[in-house]
């Protein structure tokens, strides 16, 4: 028998942007593997499973239900915003540590969260919820163009969109909607103030209701009118930090998380903080393997930790940069061609990983008619001592990197 504590990981997610999450806490945790499909790279780094349909919220219970007999189980945890509300259901249940479903619904949904940030004081975007186009147009008339129009709980900047003018106002919504009618939640349509300025994000650590705001993540978009994340710096220097920690600690409490690991994403307008959201997991887009490039925090072990309500050590063990840049193709279309520069990558250290998703032969879809699910061919990282030296190395990677398409008749 081993003496490690034994944590419940429910929705692995997918190798290539979530891989880094299970390793790391197998290196500290035995850990027991709730999915939704037979393991495949998931192997080495547990001790048993559960198959489940994971979007039947009974069956998800019943087969967590049935690993806790076999196992002296000390928490449950998930990375997965899917299911953030099913596994605190779960570990209440089994009456492990854990947020309520209450908090963990009010941070999947934005028409929840809203008032919360309003009542406890913090800087959002004004937002009203629109059930047809004429409440939409009616809302816009309210807060003023441009506005925002986005699902009220889905996930990935996917139905998000900017509207500048009235006509243009009954596509957006009919972007917004087609986004909204894949949760599984709340298929219900937001139009929320535009805040003009940089987007970051804060990784944030809250333990017995003291958050830590740990790193701040620079967010780099693709073009308007969409929001698809294109890529993300960390610094562990950043300056940015004390600034944007407090609100960002403030929205945490007003969405009522004591415990966890939380994703808050706010803009900067005038140099000020404003809340777009708190996402109760770690950041996706491997922000969370950039956090521990640049300041040796191990967010996925520290989110095992707090499942299993013990303290995390928080303290940074580097202080450097590392940065990520998504591969789009310049348009839609058959992928083609992906090439990398190999001399140039076996004899350049900082180029730490370059990651193909899509193969020869796929179909690349960029917005309107896809989304970051159709349209990303890969991603590569890079690490450096600041911000600048990284930037500049993100665009040195990008001239050795190629993406190709042939245009579909």
């Amino acid at each position: 028998m081993s003496a490690r504590p034994l944590v419940l990981v429910v929705s692995p997610g997918d190798e290539t942007y979530r891989g880094y999450c299970l390793e790391q806490v197998a290196a500290a945790y035995d850990v027991v593997l709730l999915t939704g499909t037979e393991p495949s790279w998931e192997k080495p780094f547990i001790i048993d499973h559960a198959v489940a349909d994971l979007s039947d919220p009974a069956a998800l219970l019943a087969a967590g239900r049935a690993l806790a007999e076999r196992h002296d189980l000390a928490g449950v945890v998930t990375w997965d915003e899917w299911h953030l509300v099913p596994t605190a259901r779960l570990a209440r249940t089994l009456s492990l540590p854990s947020p309520s479903v209450e908090v963990m619904r009010a941070c999947r949904n934005k028409a929840t969260a809203r008032p919360l940030f309003a009542r406890h004081g913090v800087p959002s975007a004004a937002s009203m919820k629109a059930r047809t186009l004429l409440e939409a147009g009616l809302a816009t008339m309210t807060l003023g163009l441009p506005a925002v129009i986005k699902p009220a709980a889905f996930a990935g900047s996917i139905g998000v969109i900017r509207v500048d003018e009235p006509e243009d106002l009954p596509a957006a919504f009919a972007f917004a909607s087609a986004g909204a009618s894949r949760s599984r939640e709340d298929t219900g349509v937001l139009v929320e103030e535009y805040l003009d300025g940089p987007e970051v994000s804060v990784e944030c650590v809250t333990h017995r209701g003291v958050t830590t705001a740990v790193a701040v993540t620079r967010k780099h978009l693709g073009p308007a009118p969409y929001f698809d994340e294109t890529g993300h710096t960390v610094d562990a220097a950043d300056p940015l930090l004390p600034q944007v920690a407090p609100v960002a600690a403030a929205a945490v409490k007003a969405v009522g998380i004591t415990d966890g690991v939380q994703h808050v994403e706010l803009r900067l307008v005038d140099g000020r903080p404003r809340l777009i959201e708190v996402n109760a997991r770690i950041g996706g887009d491997m922000i969370g393997h950039l956090v521990r490039l640049a300041t040796g925090i191990d967010l996925p072990r520290a989110a095992a930790d707090l499942a299993c309500g013990r303290a995390p050590d928080l303290t940074p063990t580097r202080s450097a940069a590392a940065g990520i840049r998504m591969l789009y193709p310049d348009a839609s279309g058959t992928l083609t061609a992906r090439h990398v520069n190999q001399p140039f990558a076996a004899h350049t250290p900082w180029l730490r990983q370059v990651q193909w998703i899509r193969g020869i032969g796929d179909q690349l879809v960029l917005p309107p008619e896809g989304d970051l699910f159709t349209a990303r061919a890969g991603f590569y990282i890079v690490t450096g001592r600041t911000t600048a030296e990284v930037t500049e190395r993100l665009d040195l990677a990008a001239d050795e990197i190629t993406v190709t398409t042939r245009a579909d008749r």
